[in-house]
């Protein structure tokens, strides 16, 4: 028994003198810096291999699929008249302004055609002066908006894209871009005049597409001298402008690569021009009908849940976006009219 006690206190001893000599290697350690603070729960989640949810800095809200135009190649159809009501689609855009928007796009179908305009314009005037969005903007073919609006909601809207395809008018009318006996084309210089008096920035959104592809459009876009002239490659999506469910069918509609490219380089020396075409990530951010972001990465538009539902942070997470290419593309551009210093 006195030996196994003598065993244990030399065994103890040792332990004592490897402790001692290991004193000075702990000191040299190094302690937190100044000002060093946890990463926090994000970033953790980031570290761990839980990526966190992209921001969705710009979004572009589809509200309605109605449209008084019937565009052969237009993948936003008409398969449902739902609108969501004005007050629900209020508090999905305060979820959003929450969430890190700072621009808003208003499309549709035609966003013009509910209740004559006023539905936009409410919703532009609140995310304008309640939610005090930098930028505010609207896609439409221009056909349905009068003087009176931009009276009463222009001084809200920072932006207004016009659709034109074409300059010649009988282009337009085989497109479907045209109702009835409006001319497409003297209305988009009559819009761009109201821009010009009530200090909206103009803008012109064409798709190139079998019917257009050889025309040179210089002239006219010099002239009427956009903030931004985006030029988008026809494209096809499944089930809305091409397959069984499709109520459009664009296949006719189609160019190649090689025949983008050409149109391009014939209007390379307009500046204002932004190019899209099938090839590049697609980095735009839409939300639709029932406030659901859509992925459109497959060549389908799959829906998330709704923010309205499940939250911005949740819905966001299925729809694709690529908030590093998003960035990388310039999809974060001077979006303000209090910042272009426009010559109105």
């Amino acid at each position: 028994l006195s030996v196994g006690r003598a065993v244990l206190a030399a065994l103890r001893g040792r332990l004592d003198a490897l402790c001692w000599s290991l004193a000075p290697l702990s000191l040299s350690l190094p302690l937190p810096l100044p000002g060093w603070r946890d990463s926090g729960p994000r970033q953790r989640r980031e570290q761990e291999g839980d990526e966190a949810a992209p921001t969705p800095t710009s979004v572009n809200y589809h509200f309605t699929r109605q449209c008084n135009y019937k565009c052969g190649f237009c993948f936003h159809t008409a398969k449902t008249s739902f609108v969501l009501p004005l007050e629900e689609a209020k508090r999905g855009l305060a979820m959003l302004k929450e969430g890190g928007m700072e621009k808003i796009n208003f499309s549709g179908g035609e966003p013009f055609l509910q209740d004559r305009g006023e539905f936009v314009g409410k919703l532009v005037q609140f995310c304008k002066q309640e939610l005090e969005l930098p930028s505010v903007s609207i896609v439409s073919n221009g056909s349905l908006i009068r003087k009176q609006w931009f009276q009463k909601y222009g001084e809200y809207l920072d932006i207004l894209a016009i659709s034109c395809d074409s300059f010649d008018e009988g282009v337009n009318v085989l497109i479907g871009r045209h109702q009835g006996k409006k001319n497409h084309v003297e209305n988009l210089h009559k819009l761009r005049q109201w821009c010009r008096e009530y200090a909206v920035a103009f803008k012109i959104n064409s798709v190139i597409n079998r019917f257009n592809v050889e025309e040179d459009m210089n002239e006219q876009i010099k002239a009427l001298n956009p903030v931004r002239w985006k030029v988008f490659q026809c494209l096809l999506i499944e089930g809305e402008n091409s397959g069984e469910d499709a109520l459009r069918e664009a296949e006719k509609f189609v160019i190649s690569d090689e025949d983008f490219d050409r149109f391009l380089d014939r209007h390379k020396d307009i500046s204002c021009l932004v190019p899209e075409s099938n090839q590049k990530v697609k980095i735009e951010l839409s939300l639709r009908d029932f406030m659901r972001f859509l992925n459109c990465r497959n060549g389908r538009k799959e829906p998330s849940k709704s923010i309205l539902d499940v939250g911005v942070e949740a819905a966001i997470k299925f729809s694709g976006f690529d908030e590093k290419m998003f960035l990388k593309r310039g999809g974060k551009y001077v979006w303000s009219k209090a910042d272009m210093k426009l010559d109105w």
